[in-house]
Formats: C-alpha cells, structure tokens, sequence
C-alpha cells in the first residue's frame, strides 16, 4: 500500500463504507475527482484523476459492502452475493511475496488499483478474524461502519449513547403503545 493507508484491512473496509453518510446522505464521493482524492488520502493511490465509471464502480462497490455488513447481525439474512462478487471481480489481485508473507496486490494500476486495495482489504480482514466483526449500525437510518470490538461480537449500534438509545426509545414507546390499545386488564 501506499504511505497513508489505515493500519488495518478491516478498518480501510469500514473508512470506505463510511464515505456515505446515510442518515445525513452526505458522501465523500461526489465527484470523480473526490474519488481520486479519497483513494490518494487513504495511501491506495497515486493516481489525480478518477472517471465518471470509477465513481459510479467505486459507489456500487461501497453500497455491496455495505449490505454485506449488514450480514453480521446475528440472526441476520445474508444477501445474495452475485452483485458483490461481480463488482470485485472487476478488480484483479495478484499474489505477492515482496513484503515477505503472502499479500493480495492488485493487478491494476490508478484508480483501479485503488479500489483492488480495499477488495483486498475484504480478503485481508477474513484472514486476520475481523471480517465477521465488521457490520453496518443497526439503527436503519443511521448504516454507520463500524468494527465490533465486543467480546461476544454482539455489539448492534455504532454509538450505544446515540442510535442505541434511539432504539431503546422507539421500542420502549412502541410497547407502550400496544400496551394502552390493549387497554386496562380486566
């Protein structure tokens, strides 16, 4: 990689996903330019420019991880994986030795090359146990990346004191709702 990249694959994984904002829809990656210096700022490229198709290849990547994050709820439905895995095939990478154990590199340069990092950045968080530990915030409106640090990975929200409260909250007043049109117990 190049100097700048995060320490981990997982946390470049979760950085990426984390261009999009979804409860605010502020993105990162509003431009073809953006992309390029998003992918310069993060070390996977040395590359200025990006094009209209690496946008939109970069966004359609993002949003796939995205939802197969979301897959690591416990009790979670995997989504089908068709999308992700064209989407990442659209990025050769090559088996190199160079730093001495075994490491994906992509086979592309550029942009492409940039995005081939974090595809194998997904390869790399199996390989080191995180992979599983990554998951988008259960608070629908809110899809922030996150690593669950957790002991049991059992961790659902990206901030307990925020999304997590929100959660509590609309579950407490939806209970309390069932429980007045139920009326009083006779």
């Amino acid at each position: 990689m190049v100097a700048g990249a995060p320490a981990r694959p997982s946390e470049l994984v979760r950085d990426f996903v984390n261009t999009l904002e979804a409860d605010t829809g502020q993105d990162e990656l509003t431009s073809a330019a953006a992309l390029a210096s998003w992918l310069r700022e993060h070390g996977l490229t040395t590359a200025h420019s990006a094009t209209e198709a690496d946008l939109r290849a970069a966004v359609a990547l993002r949003e796939g991880l995205r939802a197969a994050l979301r897959a690591h709820h416990a009790g979670a439905e995997a989504p089908a994986s068709a999308g992700l895995d064209q989407l990442m095939a659209d990025y050769p990478l090559l088996l190199s030795l160079r730093s001495g154990t075994p490491e994906l590199q992509p086979a592309g340069s550029g942009v492409q090359a940039g995005l081939g990092r974090i595809v194998a950045a997904v390869a790399a968080s199996h390989a080191d146990g995180s992979w599983p530990r990554l998951k988008v915030c259960a608070e629908s409106t809110c899809e922030w990346a996150f690593v669950d640090t957790s002991r049991n990975q059992s961790r659902s929200w990206c901030s307990m004191s925020v999304c997590g409260n929100r959660a509590k909250i609309k579950a407490y007043r939806t209970r309390q709702r069932r429980s007045a049109a139920a009326g009083p117990e006779a």
